[in-house]
């Protein structure tokens, strides 16, 4: 009996380490791994922020590419949206996991450092950061929806299944779209939010929340520019109709969802904890 008392104290700091180890981890270290995140992205280098932009433009062409080809191929019952928006995740799967800068992603990292400490020259830098990966973002978007759109790399048929996709939620009112916004916006920011926990569930994260994003009909201004930029470049959308009915409202409202839903809030809660660390 006395043997088993003087085991108990060891025992139980195994068991305690266990169970820490097992368990989530704490807000202020979520908020501490964000913010640290976005302090290091407002020390990049600028032509490093623009090529970086650049390349997660492109890349989510894939996004268009993955719903059009498994739209293309599979036959058309009523279960098909279901499967094919599964192909809406792929982009968001080449930027996220290979670290390249989407717009999204910063509206919460970069918040952080800004909200935490407003006197050091933080919001210039976020703001700087802002447009460079937003119109690098969309140069490589526009590059990807005309390289599919004017060249044989995919045949008329599937160019017309990309057309089709690109022309969903067409036509909605701008405060529908600007809500849409706030919708993806609030789930990107969350995706982020959620990363410095997933370890290897990682890609399931960034699968499961951009396929909501997809099924909900939810505007991204950057996956979706791809799209409505797809429809411009081959004379299915004018300019003006993508600027004002797309990108004007899609734009705030990830901001709008991204910052002030996700961001402001969750700094409220985690980040006296973490200041307290």
């Amino acid at each position: 009996m006395i043997d088993e008392q003087a085991e108990d104290p060891e025992k139980r700091k195994k068991e305690e380490a266990e169970a820490e180890e097992r368990s989530a981890p704490n807000p202020s270290v979520v908020w501490d791994a964000v913010h640290q995140e976005g302090c290091d992205e407002l020390r990049r280098n600028p032509v490093a922020l623009m090529w970086s932009g650049l390349a997660a433009g492109l890349s989510m062409g894939f996004s268009l590419i993955g719903e059009g080809l498994l739209r293309y191929h599979l036959p058309d019952a009523g279960w098909r949206p279901l499967v094919a928006k599964l192909g809406y995740s792929v982009g968001f799967l080449v930027v996220v996991l290979g670290r390249q800068q989407l717009f999204t992603e910063n509206t919460l990292t970069v918040v952080l450092p800004v909200l935490h400490d407003r006197e050091n020259g933080n919001l210039q830098r976020m703001v700087r950061l802002w447009a460079i990966v937003l119109v690098a973002n969309l140069a490589g978007a526009l590059a990807i929806a005309w390289t599919l759109g004017h060249t044989a790399v995919f045949d008329p048929a599937l160019q017309e299944t990309f057309r089709k996709v690109a022309e969903e939620g067409m036509g909605a009112p701008f405060g529908t779209v600007l809500l849409r916004g706030v919708f993806a916006g609030w789930t990107i920011a969350l995706m982020v939010w959620l990363m410095p926990a997933a370890d290897s569930a990682r890609i399931w994260v960034i699968i499961l929340l951009t396929y909501v994003i997809a099924l909900g009909g939810f505007a991204h201004v950057i996956a979706g520019s791809v799209d409505k930029l797809f429809l411009v470049t081959t004379g299915h959308m004018g300019v003006g109709q993508f600027l004002g009915g797309f990108l004007a409202p899609s734009l705030f409202g990830n901001i709008i969802g991204g910052v002030s839903l996700v961001a402001a809030l969750n700094h409220v809660a985690a980040a006296p904890a973490a200041r307290r660390t």
